[in-house]
């Protein structure tokens, strides 16, 4: 394992419990570190600047099919830590006394070791202060800032040692005209690049410029449309909540049971795969599960689901490593062939929509969706942007949105990574295209 202080922790951690087992008695340990920066800008100046170092411990003792797990803040203080360790030992030993056993318990006994280090660089604060405050001025922009390493640990009693280590940065903004409309822009990225960040900032200053134009009103109907990447992102990341879960489709939750029977399927331009092999994430789960890359819908069919462990002994399946609520951490579409910069040209007459907002399913098992526009949707003519047009509501099926209705998906993806910082900082992903659509249906 590397030399960085929070391996050495956590091994001397793992290793001082081991010697602190009943014959028979097993434990998993699940470890969570970061060493974080977080900035936050209001009118483009900088409002808080605060770093936060947090460490994390979950211990799940294991005797006779009973299990019961611990969580603990950690001090950075080896001794004061192993005290804690002992305490909550001992609580989790009195818990198994009074539990039943657990008829889906399903553990990895395997012996195996995985170390990943995932490289990229985290500026100086006070270089991100600088370019961020530069390339934001004159403009009322509001965003915060998240970068830094974050560590993540897992062992159990049986031999299994993993260690991974990821930087990341995030910068979640959004520029305000003085009418209250907003553009939002969200830069994701392990390493910190100014000039990727400034095409950015180049592109919402645009869509800035063309919210000053008196925004129309529409009729509700059926438009030709343009979803940018972060709007798709929306539709995607509201299915992956169940959508392609194991237990949802075997309790028929699941917003995508009518692709799974036949019924139903999407355009053979729809590939999606979760894909953790190349993401931010570790390669194991605070279970002690090995995660797979799951192809989960190919050429418009579904072709896979995310299995854990309970699922797979409750269904008779074989785990993929999925996480416990089975949703994906890593999730790839893949790119079509139409360029970025032909894009308004490709829509021609229709909607251009930057972003989508408040999901959810008008009909879930229908896989049937509703939401906002918001946040700079233009209507555009002859391949040029016209006006913003006044918020409505979209309500139209998946089946239509990247079935039926999709022309084309660019050919240029977008990396976005969740800004989530309740509780802890996360390193899942999503790489989303943009998506051509023949129509969307706005209901009001």
């Amino acid at each position: 394992m590397n030399d960085c202080r929070f391996a050495h922790a956590f091994t001397a951690l793992q290793q001082w419990l081991k010697h602190q087992l009943h014959a028979d008695e097993h434990f998993t340990l699940w470890y969570s570190a970061e060493d974080s920066q977080f900035v936050r800008f209001n009118h483009a100046k900088v409002r808080q600047a605060y770093p936060v170092l947090q460490i994390e411990l979950t211990l799940r003792l294991i005797r006779d099919e009973r299990h019961s797990t611990y969580h603990l803040n950690l001090t950075d203080d080896e001794q004061l830590d192993c005290q804690q360790l002992a305490q909550a030992l001992e609580q989790l030993r009195a818990t198994l006394a009074v539990l039943p056993a657990d008829p889906y318990l399903l553990l990895d006994t395997d012996t195996w070791t995985d170390e990943r280090v995932v490289s990229g660089r985290t500026p100086p604060v006070s270089e991100v202060i600088r370019q961020v405050c530069s390339l934001s001025e004159g403009l009322d922009m509001v965003g915060i800032y998240a970068g830094g390493t974050l560590y993540r640990g897992f062992a159990h009693s049986w031999g299994a040692l993993g260690w991974h280590a990821c930087s990341s940065n995030t910068l979640d903004w959004s520029l305000f005209d003085v009418s209250g409309e907003a553009v939002k822009t969200a830069y994701a990225a392990p390493d910190w690049n100014v000039q990727a960040l400034s095409t950015l900032f180049a592109q919402a200053r645009e869509k800035l410029e063309h919210l000053r134009t008196p925004r129309i009103s529409l009729t509700p109907g059926q438009y030709r449309a343009y979803l940018a990447p972060a709007a798709l992102d929306e539709i995607i990341g509201m299915l992956s909540y169940g959508g392609f879960s194991a237990k949802g489709f075997a309790t028929h939750q699941s917003a995508l049971q009518q692709l799974k029977s036949g019924v139903q399927q999407l355009s053979p331009l729809v590939n999606i795969r979760n894909q953790p092999s190349t993401g931010l994430e570790p390669r194991f789960d605070r279970e002690g599960n090995l995660t797979q890359d799951v192809a989960l819908i190919e050429d418009g069919k579904l072709t896979g689901q995310l299995i854990n462990t309970r699922s797979a002994a409750e269904y008779g399946l074989t785990s993929n490593g999925a996480n416990t609520h089975e949703t994906p951490s890593s999730l790839i579409m893949e790119p079509g062939d139409l360029p970025d910069d032909e894009v308004l040209n490709a829509l021609g007459t229709g909607l251009y929509i930057s972003n989508l907002w408040y999901l959810n399913y008008s009909d879930q098992s229908a896989a049937r969706l509703t939401g906002m526009t918001r946040f700079a949707t233009f209507w555009v003519e002859n391949g040029k942007i016209v006006a913003p047009i006044e918020t409505m509501r979209f309500d139209d099926t998946l089946y239509n949105i990247l079935g039926s209705n999709l022309l084309a998906l660019t050919r240029e993806q977008a990396l976005f990574t969740t800004t989530s910082t309740y509780e802890r900082r996360e390193v899942s992903r999503y790489v989303m295209p943009g998506a051509l659509l023949s129509a969307l249906t706005l209901t009001l």
